[in-house]
C-alpha cells in the first residue's frame, strides 16, 4: 500500500512526537499486513519508532499473532502520558498558592520578595519570582484575589515596569545645619544601624502629610501623620518618632518643612545633614519607601482622614516586607537583630 500522503521525504532521525495522522497511517498499513520496517520507510520513521509505538500502545488480538492496533487509542494513551509526565507547577499546591495570593492581595509583597522570603523561611514551598510572575499573567491566582479583580492590580505599578524620575524641589531659604558634603563616608556605606533619612508624604495641598523617618541599614520606617506641611508639626512628628531609636544622623532635604533643622540637632543630639539642591536621589532610601508608601496614600488623595492606625498599619506592613538587599530579611528583624515568622 502506498500512501497518498507520502512521508518518503520526511528525515529518518526524526526524535518529535508521533501525531496524529502518522498513527492513522500506521494503522492503515499495520491491517494491511505490513511490517515495522515497511511502515517506517513509509511514513519516514525510524522503524524503531514503530515497533515501540505499536508496542506501547497496541493491544493483544487472540484471533491473530499480530497485535491489534487503533490510530485513536494510541493517541489517547500519548496524551494522558505525556500529562501525567508533566512537571507539576509549583503553584499547584493549593497552599502554597494561597499563600503567595495572599502576601501579594494582603501584604503587597513583589513576586520577587515573595521568593525571597520563601527560600529564607520555608525552602521546601519555594518558587521564584518568574513562576509567580507568570502564574499571575496567566490569571492563576485571580481566584483567590476579591470581587473577581486580577492578581496583577494587587502589584505596585500593576505590575508593569516603571523608571524612576526624581522631581526637583526648590529652596525656601531654609538654614542649612550641616552640607550633605559634610556628612562622614561612613553613612553612605550603609553599614551601621541610626543613620536616619527624612521627607514628608503630602496629601492634598494645605492638608495633613506623613512624616517618615527611614534607617538607611535596615530600611525600618518610623514617622506618623501630621496635621500641616509645617515646620512646626513636622518636627514634633519626627522627633517623637526618632525618641528611643538609635540616632547617628539624620538627612533630609532643602524643603520648608525641614526648618526646623537646629532644634532637631539639639534635641536629637545628632546632626542633620541637608541633601544638595534638586538631589533628592541623595536620601533614595527614603524616597523608595515614600514611593512604596503611594500604595496606601495615593498621590491627589486627603489624607485628613486618615486615622492614626491606619498610617501604623501601613508602616507595620512595610517594616514587615522582606528586601532584596536584606538577603529576604525585613527592615525589622534587622533593626532589631531578631528573626520572626512572617509566612
Amino acid at each position: 500500500m502506498v500512501l497518498a500522503n507520502s512521508h518518503e521525504e520526511a528525515a529518518m532521525d526524526r526524535y518529535d512526537h508521533l501525531s496524529i495522522t502518522e498513527r492513522e497511517d500506521i494503522m492503515l498499513l499495520w491491517r494491511d499486513g505490513e511490517g515495522v520496517s515497511q511502515i517506517a520507510r513509509e511514513i519516514g520513521r525510524d522503524k524503531s519508532t514503530v515497533s515501540r509505538e505499536i508496542r506501547r500502545n497496541g493491544w493483544a488480538n487472540p484471533r491473530t499473532d499480530r497485535p491489534s492496533y487503533r490510530a485513536s487509542t494510541a493517541q489517547r494513551r500519548a496524551d494522558e502520558r505525556r500529562a501525567r509526565c508533566r512537571r507539576p507547577r509549583l503553584l499547584d499546591d493549593p497552599g502554597t498558592r494561597a499563600l503567595v495570593a495572599r502576601l501579594v492581595r494582603d501584604e503587597r509583597w513583589s513576586p520577587e520578595q515573595v521568593a525571597g522570603r520563601l527560600a529564607r523561611e520555608d525552602p521546601a514551598r519555594s518558587v521564584s519570582d518568574t513562576t509567580t510572575c507568570r502564574a499571575i499573567a496567566r490569571g492563576d491566582l485571580d481566584r483567590e484575589m476579591p470581587g473577581g479583580r486580577a492578581a496583577r492590580r494587587f502589584l505596585r505599578h500593576r505590575g508593569r515596569r516603571r523608571h524612576a524620575s526624581g522631581e526637583p524641589r526648590g529652596a525656601y531659604g531654609v538654614h542649612v545645619t550641616h552640607e550633605m558634603s559634610e556628612r562622614p563616608p561612613v553613612v553612605a556605606r550603609r553599614s551601621r544601624i541610626g543613620d536616619w533619612e527624612g521627607d514628608t508624604v503630602a496629601g492634598r495641598e494645605g492638608g495633613a502629610c506623613l512624616v517618615t523617618q527611614v534607617d538607611r541599614r535596615s530600611g525600618h520606617l518610623v514617622g506618623g501623620k501630621a496635621a500641616h506641611k509645617t515646620s512646626t508639626e513636622v518636627g514634633g512628628v519626627t522627633m517623637g518618632s526618632l525618641a528611643g531609636m538609635v540616632v547617628r544622623t539624620v538627612t533630609v532635604d532643602r524643603g520648608s518643612e525641614f526648618a526646623c533643622a537646629a532644634s532637631l540637632q539639639e534635641g536629637l543630639g545628632a546632626p542633620v545633614y541637608f541633601c544638595d539642591s534638586h538631589q533628592p536621589w541623595q536620601k533614595g532610601t527614603n524616597e523608595n519607601t515614600n514611593g512604596l508608601l503611594r500604595d496606601w496614600f495615593p498621590k491627589g488623595r486627603s489624607l485628613d482622614d486618615v486615622t492614626d492606625e491606619e498610617v501604623r498599619e501601613a508602616y507595620d506592613s512595610l517594616n514587615h516586607r522582606p528586601r532584596k538587599r536584606l538577603a529576604w530579611r525585613c527592615p525589622c528583624e534587622v533593626y532589631f537583630h531578631r528573626s520572626l515568622h512572617l509566612l
